[in-house]
């Protein structure tokens, strides 16, 4: 039998941002094999600078085959067993938060608490702090840092950094549950680093997304679409409401459902995201290659002139027929 929680069928999984991974999954848009596919927009995953990345793997292939000046350290970390992590990594880690930050904060890499991913690091400060009924506000965006900027969310690497010792030494206790495999934190030691491809990814990785965003804020406005103004992110949170046929989010999953299975792209609808007003949606544009983003905002124009001529359509029947119960109610009076 499974717990109360577990059964519940409020889960995430249940929701429509999932339920369109999993109509993505089915019949996912490939340019030649299969170009009527659905073309997945819900995923923010930053993949706009993986040849950069690449590019350093080619560099340094110690750090990929586990070897320090040529010799195998392969046994080495593979029997690690340190909760407080490499202390290589853990530097490389303080030293690239200070550099993405102008070097006007520093950080001491024994104040840091390493784990598998952010949604460990933030379990893991709950099991230390909270107590019975208590709650916890969580900033957003709470995961900067490897899986949104350099597009690694496979490498589970989350932290915990305070100044508190105490936390610092119990967080450190309860990582042992969670923790980053040392193979991770050997290949990521050596990337983070080097300043100069930190530095230069960093650069190029700003401009790739800017000039992205750009497309797809163009690519919507062409349709009619607008986007709230944004400086940073993988994604825009897009205003869909004149779309919707009430303003209802039964009206928005209509919508939603219309642009996935119609159109067939993957956006997830506002409420799938908690937004407490119908008609607005999230587009990520950083997750897809520049061609395919082209084939989308193409297919949302044709979606959205259609329906404008649906719309122009209905409403010319509504006049029609208020014209024609005129009509005959004049012809009524003029027959008395």
């Amino acid at each position: 039998m499974l717990s109360a929680k577990a059964s519940h069928d409020s889960h995430g999984q249940d929701s429509s941002y999932f339920l369109g991974w999993q109509e993505y999954e089915k019949n996912p848009y490939h340019d030649v094999h299969n170009p009527s596919g659905i073309i997945q927009m819900g995923l923010a995953e930053n993949q706009l600078s993986f040849d950069l990345i690449e590019s350093w793997i080619a560099r340094n292939p110690d750090a990929v085959g586990l070897k320090k000046s040529g010799a195998s350290i392969f046994k080495e970390l593979a029997l690690f067993q340190d909760y407080h992590g490499l202390p290589a990594f853990k530097n490389a880690l303080v030293k690239f938060m200070a550099e993405i930050r102008g070097n006007k904060v520093k950080f001491d890499p024994n104040k840091l608490v390493l784990t598998a991913g952010s949604t460990s690091a933030n379990e893991t400060l709950m099991f230390c702090l909270a107590g019975r009924g208590d709650a916890f506000l969580v900033p957003t965006p709470y995961y900067p840092g490897l899986s949104k900027d350099l597009g690694l969310p496979g490498f589970r690497v989350g932290m915990i950094y305070s100044n508190n010792e105490t936390l610092v030494s119990a967080a450190t206790k309860m990582s042992s549950f969670g923790l980053i495999s040392s193979q991770t934190q050997y290949l990521l030691s050596g990337m983070l680093s080097e300043s100069k491809f930190t530095n230069n990814y960093m650069e190029k990785n700003r401009k790739r997304l800017r000039k992205r965003k750009e497309m797809l804020v163009s690519g919507l406005q062409s349709a009619g679409i607008k986007c709230l103004k944004s400086n940073a992110g993988l994604f825009c949170w897009v205003d869909m409401r004149h779309l919707l046929s009430s303003q209802t989010f039964e009206a928005e999953k209509e919508l939603w459902k219309k642009i996935l299975f119609d159109v067939g792209l993957n956006i997830p609808p506002g409420s799938s995201c908690h937004c407490s007003e119908p008609g607005w949606f999230r587009i990520c544009f950083a997750n897809l290659s520049e061609g395919t983003l082209k084939v989308a905002m193409k297919r949302i124009k044709s979606f959205v002139d259609n329906n404008y001529q649906e719309m122009v359509c209905d409403q010319r029947s509504i006049i029609y027929k208020w014209l024609s119960k005129i009509l005959s109610y004049n012809h009524e009076a003029d027959r008395y």
